[in-house]
């Protein structure tokens, strides 16, 4: 079995290889066909393809002189500050290229983490050195890139992978690896992931670490998830009114797991949809974890708030 990171061994390198996102890979091509390029912002969750694409449209775009001509190595999240704009990003915005192509491609990922003053050097920057240079974005929220930023680029919005895209990658690697994986096993991977398909392959790398078969039970130690059907089945003996028993349910999910108290908040908050309740029920129980989701990250003592929480499950019986 291999020790690479599955992660970068399985990332497409060709825009024909990108997950899903055809609508977006169709608009690339035309820039790759043309050989001409706006400034870019790729926006979107976490895990769906930004990074790969970015890095996919400057290795069709470049092919050999890939590496002279992109710089792939700066995450705005590690260098922020406006130091980096006028130092590592305008000298090489600067300078000319080595390949036919007419401009270099400057990658800056997680660019939404950028300060306020870093983002506005970062503009001047993009205005003065746009004949050399073409600047892509990457962010998961570009409501945080300033808005002269945003005027500046061609906004590109990736969309979440569907189950299916997930499940046939992950499929596909689990062949070439020769690691066999159980159909509950790929539910459970699809739960923990949430459309993420980056840490889908991790954690399934990660798990073949402790089982030959990648079963449900596995993912989830691996992940430190409790599986769904406990946390539903301590709801339930709450809202039936067994408080002392969903308590009890809790405690052992907490220590079985090591979960912290957001942690199984955010579980419940997945399984209250999924409960044989009327609406009006689950409308109340959205709102009481809205509320001790926010005194958790405040501080609040966790035991009593996830007690509260099953108290309030009780109280709607």
């Amino acid at each position: 079995m291999s020790h690479e990171v599955w992660v970068e061994k399985y990332r497409p390198r060709t825009l024909d290889e990108v997950v899903n996102q055809k609508e977006i890979v169709s608009r690339l091509k035309n820039f790759v066909e043309k050989e001409s390029l706006p400034h870019l912002i790729f926006a979107g969750p976490a895990g769906i393809g930004k990074t790969t694409s970015a890095y996919a449209l400057a290795r069709d775009l470049f092919k050999r002189n890939f590496s002279a001509d992109v710089i792939k190595e700066l995450n705005a999240s590690d260098e922020r500050g406006i130091d980096v704009i006028r130092t590592t990003i305008k000298n090489f915005a600067h300078q000319k290229t080595i390949s036919g192509v007419p401009f270099k491609i400057l990658i800056l990922d997680e660019s939404d983490n950028m300060t306020s003053a870093a983002q506005q050097a970062l503009r001047r920057t993009m205005e003065k050195f746009t004949k050399n240079c073409r600047f892509i974005l990457i962010c998961n929220y570009s409501s945080k890139i300033i808005e002269p930023i945003q005027s500046r680029c061609a906004v590109f919005r990736f969309s979440p992978l569907t189950d299916q895209d997930v499940i046939k990658r992950i499929k596909y690697i689990a062949t070439r690896e020769n690691v066999k994986i159980l159909k509950d096993g790929i539910d459970a991977l699809l739960y923990v992931s949430e459309g993420d398909l980056r840490k889908a392959v991790n954690t399934l790398q990660a798990a073949t670490s402790i089982a030959e078969e990648i079963s449900a039970e596995a993912i989830y130690k691996i992940t430190g998830k409790a599986q769904p059907e406990q946390v539903r089945k301590m709801i339930e003996m709450a809202i039936n009114g067994e408080f002392l028993k969903a308590r009890q349910e809790l405690k052992n999910l907490l220590t079985t797991y090591g979960l912290s108290g957001i942690d199984i908040v955010k579980q419940i908050h997945r399984e209250i949809y999924n409960l044989n309740i009327d609406e009006m029920k689950k409308i109340i129980l959205s709102d009481k974890i809205g509320e001790i989701n926010f005194r958790l990250i405040e501080g609040a003592n966790e035991d009593i708030q996830l007690s509260s929480l099953l108290a309030q499950c009780a109280l709607l019986k």
